[in-house]
C-alpha cells in the first residue's frame, strides 16, 4: 500500500523535484527530498493543513513564494524526469523512509553548519548539504504516521 495517493503525473513531479533539489547528493539525497514531499502530503498540521496531494505540495505558495526554490527559479525542475528519478519517486511514495528525513517536513541548504532549529523546528540531522527538520513534539501527530 502506498504512503500517499499518487498518479503517474505525481511521480513525474516528485522525480523532477528530487533531481532539481538534490541531484548533487546522489540517490540517497534525492530519496530524502522525496520523503519530505510525501511527509508534507500526509501531514495535516502546521503549514500543511490544506496540502493534500503531491501537486499541492510541489506548488504550495508560502509568504508569496513557492515553498521549493526549484519551482521558483526553474533550473532542473522544468527538465523532463529521467527513469532513474521516477524509480526513486515510486520508492518514496510506496515505502521509503530513512533518518534524518523520516519524519521531516522541512529541509534546506544553509551553506554552513546546520542550525539547531529552523523557524523553531528541531534539527533531525544532516545529509551532505541539506539539513532536515521535523515538527516540535506534540504539534503534528500526523507527521509520525506511516
Amino acid at each position: 500500500m502506498a504512503r500517499v495517493a499518487y498518479t503517474n503525473k505525481d511521480i513525474d513531479l516528485i522525480a523532477r523535484m528530487m533531481r532539481a533539489e538534490a541531484e548533487g547528493e546522489g540517490r540517497l539525497g534525492m530519496l530524502m527530498v522525496g520523503n519530505v514531499i510525501v511527509n508534507r502530503a500526509r501531514a495535516d498540521c502546521l503549514d500543511f493543513k490544506d496540502v493534500r496531494s503531491i501537486r499541492d505540495v510541489i506548488f504550495q505558495v508560502q509568504g508569496g513564494n513557492y515553498s521549493f526554490e526549484a519551482v521558483q527559479k526553474g533550473n532542473l525542475f522544468y527538465s523532463p524526469a529521467r527513469e532513474v528519478e521516477k524509480k526513486l519517486a515510486r520508492q518514496v511514495v510506496k515505502y521509503w523512509r530513512e533518518h534524518p528525513s523520516k519524519y521531516a517536513l522541512w529541509y534546506f541548504n544553509p551553506y554552513a553548519a546546520c542550525p539547531p532549529t529552523w523557524y523553531g523546528q528541531p534539527l533531525t540531522g544532516q545529509y551532505k548539504q541539506h539539513c532536515y527538520y521535523e515538527p516540535i513534539a506534540n504539534t503534528c501527530a500526523s507527521a509520525y504516521r506511516y
